[in-house]
C-alpha cells in the first residue's frame, strides 16, 4: 500500500466542518490543560500544531489532532510524580515528555510498528477509561464548586479530601458550575443546539459579575511560541521519563488508532497505520519543543468533524487557521471563560464513559468480564499511569496462562466423510484403526510446548493397539527452539516404542524448519500431508477423498 497522503480538495462542507468545530475546540484545549496542571495556553499550543500537522500529513479525512483527556491525565501524574507541584518545574517536565513521547512515536513508525495499540486490549481500555473519567470528574469539581485544589490521582484520597473540606466550597461558583452543566446535558435533547458554545457565551457574558462574587476566570494566555531546548532529565530520572513517555505513546495511539480505525470502518476508507504514527511524532515532537500539550486524535473532535459533514482533511486545516483568528481577535474573551464553566465542559465529555452499558457486551458474552472490572479497580485504586500500566499487563498475564494451557484434542473422522473432530465433542466420531491424531488447541512454544507433550504421551500410553500418531499442527504458524526440543523428545520416544510419527496441516514455513531440524522419524514424506485426511489415507493406503488443501 502507497504511503501517499490522500489529496485535498476543497469542499464547502469541509469549510463549514472546520468553522463549526474550531468554536468547540478551543475551550476544550483551555480545559484540557487544567486537567494537565499546565497553563491554557498549552492546550491551545497543542490544538493549533496538532490541526496543522494532521491537515497535511495524515491519512484519516475526519480525525482531529488535538489535546485530549486521557493523555492530559497521563501527563498531569507524570510530571507531579517527576517535578513536583511547581508550576515551572512541571511545565519544563511536561515538555520533556512530550519530546520523548513525540520520539517514541516516530521510533514506532519507522519501526512499522502499526499495531502497537494493539498492546491494550479493548476491554481495558474501556475500563480504564471508564475509571479514567471518574478521576478526571473528581479533579473538575474543585474548579465547579470553589474546592480547594487536589492532588494526586488516588480516588479514595481524593473523596477523603474533597468531603474533608466541603465546608469551603464557594457557593457562587458552585452555582455556576451546575447550571453550566446542567445546561450541557439539556441541549443533548435538542439537535444542533451547541451546547458548549452556549454555555461559554453565556459564561463570558456574565464573567463580570461573576468575578466581582469571586468566581475564577482562565486568566491571561500566553502564546509566545519559541523553540528551545528541553531540560532534559537527571540520571535517575531517564528511566521513569522514558517509562511516562511510552505510557504516552501507548494511550494517545490507542485512542488515536480507535478514532482512526472507527471512523475509516463506518465510510470504508483505507487505514495507514505507521504513517499516522509517524504524523502523531511530527506533532508531539513539536508539541514538545513549543510546550504543548500531548496530542492525539481524540474521539469528540473526530466524531464532532465527522458530524458536522467533513468530506476531507481540509477541514481540520480550515480548523486551525479558525483557532488561529479566535486567537488573535477573540483572546481576551476567551481568558473571561470561568473556570466553572471549562469544569463544566470537562465533566459533561467525560460522562459518556460512565455509561455502564459499554460492558453489558462482555457480561452477554462472558469474556473479559474480570479484565474490564480490573482495568477500572487499577485506575481507581493505583492511579492512572499506574493503573494502566497494571491492567496492561494483567492483560499480558491472562493471554499469557490462556497460550500456556496445555490442551490437547483427539481427533476421529465424522459420519465416515473427510472431517475430523474432537471426539470429546463428537462422540459419534470414529478413530482409525491403529493410529491416533492429536490436535493442540493454542500454538506450540516455549510456555506450553512441554505440557502439550506431556498431554501426548499419556494419551499414547492409553492406546495399546497403536501404530501411528498423527500431530495436527495447524494452531502453530512457528516453533521456537523449546518447542522443536521437545517435538525431537516426543518423536524420539514413539521411535523408542516403534510408533511412527507423521505431521499434518503445517504452514510452509514451520515444515521448512522441522526439514532444517532433522527430528527422528520425520522426513520429507512425513511432513507432505496437506490436511490430517491425507495423512490418514496415506498410513491406511488409501486415496484421499478430496483434493481439497483446507480439510480437517
Amino acid at each position: 500500500m502507497s504511503t501517499a497522503a490522500p489529496r485535498i480538495s476543497i469542499n464547502a462542507a469541509d469549510l463549514l466542518a472546520g468553522l463549526a468545530i474550531a468554536g468547540l475546540l478551543v475551550p476544550e484545549a483551555v480545559a484540557y490543560s487544567g486537567i494537565a496542571g499546565m497553563p491554557p495556553q498549552a492546550g491551545v499550543i497543542a490544538l493549533f500544531i496538532g490541526l496543522v500537522c494532521y491537515g497535511l500529513l495524515g491519512t484519516s479525512r475526519f480525525a482531529i489532532v488535538s489535546s485530549t483527556s486521557s493523555s492530559a491525565a497521563v501527563l498531569a501524574a507524570g510530571t507531579l510524580a517527576l517535578a513536583g507541584g511547581g508550576l515551572a518545574a512541571r511545565v519544563a517536565m511536561a515538555a520533556t515528555l512530550v519530546l520523548l513521547g513525540g520520539f517514541c512515536f516516530l521510533i514506532a513508525g519507522f519501526a512499522r510498528l502499526g499495531g502497537l495499540s494493539h498492546l491494550i486490549a479493548r476491554p481495558v481500555l474501556r475500563g480504564y477509561t471508564f475509571g479514567l473519567a471518574i478521576v478526571i470528574a473528581l479533579k473538575q469539581l474543585p474548579h465547579l464548586g470553589g474546592w480547594p485544589d487536589l492532588h494526586g490521582d488516588f480516588v479514595p484520597l481524593l473523596i477523603k479530601n474533597l468531603v474533608e473540606t466541603s465546608n469551603q466550597v464557594h457557593l457562587v461558583t458552585l452555582g455556576t458550575g451546575v447550571i453550566a452543566l446542567a445546561l450541557l446535558f439539556a441541549c443533548e435533547r435538542v439537535r444542533r443546539l451547541p451546547g458548549s458554545l452556549l454555555v461559554i457565551a453565556l459564561g463570558v457574558i456574565a464573567s463580570g459579575w461573576l468575578a466581582a462574587r469571586g468566581v475564577p476566570l482562565t486568566g491571561t494566555i500566553h502564546l509566545q511560541m519559541s523553540l528551545g531546548m528541553p531540560t532534559w532529565p537527571s540520571g535517575d530520572q531517564w528511566l521513569p521519563s522514558v517509562e511516562m513517555a511510552a505510557a504516552l505513546l501507548l494511550i494517545l495511539y490507542a485512542e488515536s488508532y480507535s478514532s482512526i480505525r472507527g471512523f475509516a470502518l463506518k465510510h470504508n476508507d483505507p487505514v495507514q497505520a505507521n504513517r499516522d504514527l509517524l504524523v502523531l511524532g511530527v506533532a508531539n515532537v513539536l508539541c514538545g519543543l513549543l510546550q504543548g500539550m500531548p496530542v492525539g486524535a481524540g474521539y469528540s473532535g473526530t466524531s464532532a468533524n465527522e458530524a458536522a459533514g467533513a468530506q476531507s482533511r481540509l477541514a481540520g486545516l480550515v480548523a486551525a487557521v479558525t483557532v488561529l483568528l479566535m486567537v488573535l481577535l477573540l483572546l481576551r474573551w476567551i481568558e473571561r471563560i470561568p473556570l466553572a464553566v471549562l469544569a463544566a465542559i470537562v465533566i459533561h465529555a467525560v460522562s459518556k464513559s460512565w455509561r455502564l452499558s459499554v460492558f453489558r457486551p462482555y457480561l452477554q458474552w462472558k469474556r473479559d468480564r474480570l479484565l474490564a472490572l480490573a482495568a477500572v479497580v487499577a485506575v481507581l485504586s493505583l492511579g492512572i499511569l499506574n493503573g494502566l500500566l497494571v491492567a496492561i499487563v494483567f492483560s499480558l498475564i491472562l493471554l499469557l496462562r490462556q497460550l500456556a494451557a496445555a490442551r490437547l484434542d483427539v481427533l476421529g473422522r465424522l459420519a465416515n466423510g473427510h472431517d475430523f473432530v474432537d471426539v470429546a465433542q463428537h462422540p459419534d466420531a470414529a478413530q482409525p484403526p491403529g493410529i491416533l491424531i492429536l490436535r493442540p488447541e493454542e500454538p506450540l512454544f516455549f510456555a506450553n510446548a512441554e505440557s502439550v507433550m506431556g498431554l501426548a504421551r499419556k494419551r499414547v500410553a492409553e492406546r495399546k493397539d497403536l501404530k501411528q500418531v498423527i500431530l495436527s499442527l495447524e494452531a502453530s504458524p512457528d516453533l521456537d527452539s523449546t518447542a522443536l526440543e521437545a517435538l525431537g523428545d516426543f518423536s524420539a520416544w514413539l521411535q523408542s516404542l516403534g510408533i511412527g510419527l507423521h505431521v499434518a496441516r503445517l504452514k510452509d514455513e514451520t515444515r521448512d524448519l522441522l526439514l532444517r531440524a532433522g527430528l527422528p522419524q520425520l522426513s520429507p514424506q512425513a511432513l507432505n500431508n496437506w490436511s490430517v485426511e491425507d495423512a490418514v489415507s496415506a498410513l491406511l493406503g488409501a486415496p484421499s477423498s478430496t483434493g481439497n488443501e483446507f480439510s480437517e
